[in-house]
């Protein structure tokens, strides 16, 4: 296995050390980036290509800090879908990705993979790996807006044939150990609350961080060229079975049609409260409905990750039991 120079940033937060770890374990050489704190009131991409290109000192550290790299993964970013301070969010998930890819192209590295979220699409149908986005909070607009700026640079830089490579992978709703998320999903679907809309056979992108570890590994790995948007694979779970892993119990079948109105009518009060709480109620509606996601790249070019979802649910109840 050839061994190949990786730089990550965030490598010490939840997704960054479990892609540090998957990477060592494949016989790649990392390097820990620190992400410089940001803030942005933009919310273009015009305007945030015009505050990055000020940013020079940041992009030196940046590009200082790749050296010697041949990917660059950012793992960095603020993974707070109820935050509702802007600039904040779209420091960390719209300019950092654009300083990154800005500072790699100034290096030798050959491949950006910038890890965004499937938050990007809302609550479209069907997740896929297309540029459409449908944000519907702060969060998902921020990380919206960092993609459509690295779509602009990968379209502008198409000619330079010495240029990074600019990928987004969108991750799904990731589950892990330590994560505050999985916990809250353990003790709900151990909670007589526990419940999904219909007979629970939906499919749901609940997925597990081992499997987005693989997956980045992978498409980093990948000899031939990777598309613009990646979407982290489908790890085979209904919205059902995610809470019979997470609570080793059946959850309730409520009417759909009730639970619809229920979902509309959280969206209704949050938006009165200027989108206040979008971000439970969705993560309330894909736990009853769940969301649909296309086959993409990764089954077309035989890089599916092990799917690990079962495991780190099963693993999440018994550490709830264990408090």
């Amino acid at each position: 296995m050839t061994s190949t120079t990786w730089a990550v940033l965030g490598a010490t937060g939840f997704v960054g050390s479990a892609t540090v770890a998957r990477l060592q374990a494949d016989g790649q050489t990392v390097v820990p980036v620190s992400a410089p704190r940001l803030a942005s009131g933009a919310h273009t991409v015009h305007h945030l290509l015009e505050q990055a290109g000020r940013l020079e000192s940041v992009i030196d550290y940046l590009a200082e800090s790749f050296a010697g790299a041949h990917v660059v993964v950012n793992a960095a970013g603020l993974a707070a879908p109820d935050q509702t301070h802007e600039e904040s969010l779209l420091g960390a998930n719209a300019l950092l990705p654009v300083l990154v890819a800005l500072a790699a192209r100034r290096t030798s590295v050959r491949r950006v993979v910038h890890l965004s979220s499937a938050a990007v699409q809302g609550d479209i149908d069907v997740l896929d790996e297309t540029p459409t986005v449908r944000p519907f909070s702060p969060y998902s607009f921020s990380k919206a807006l960092g993609e459509s700026a690295l779509l602009k640079l990968r379209r502008d830089w198409a000619a330079d044939p010495g240029g990074p490579a600019l990928t987004a992978l969108r991750a799904t709703s990731v589950q892990g150990s330590g994560r505050r998320t999985t916990a809250r999903l353990a003790r709900f679907a151990s909670s007589r609350l526990s419940s999904v809309a219909g007979d629970g056979s939906a499919p749901t992108p609940v997925s597990s961080v081992h499997a987005l570890a693989e997956f980045v590994s992978r498409a980093g790995r990948h000899p031939g060229e990777l598309p613009p948007v990646l979407l982290q694979p489908w790890e085979g779970a209904t919205t059902a079975s995610i809470l019979r892993d997470a609570g080793r119990r059946e959850p309730l079948h409520l009417p759909a049609l009730l639970c619809r109105a229920a979902v509309d009518t959280g969206f209704a009060v949050s938006g009165l409260a200027g989108n206040r709480w979008h971000g439970l109620v969705r993560r309330l509606e894909v736990t009853w409905f769940g969301q649909r996601q296309v086959r993409g790249w990764a089954e077309e070019h035989g890089e599916l990750p092990e799917p690990r979802i079962t495991e780190v649910l099963r693993q999440a109840h018994l550490a709830v039991g264990r408090r």
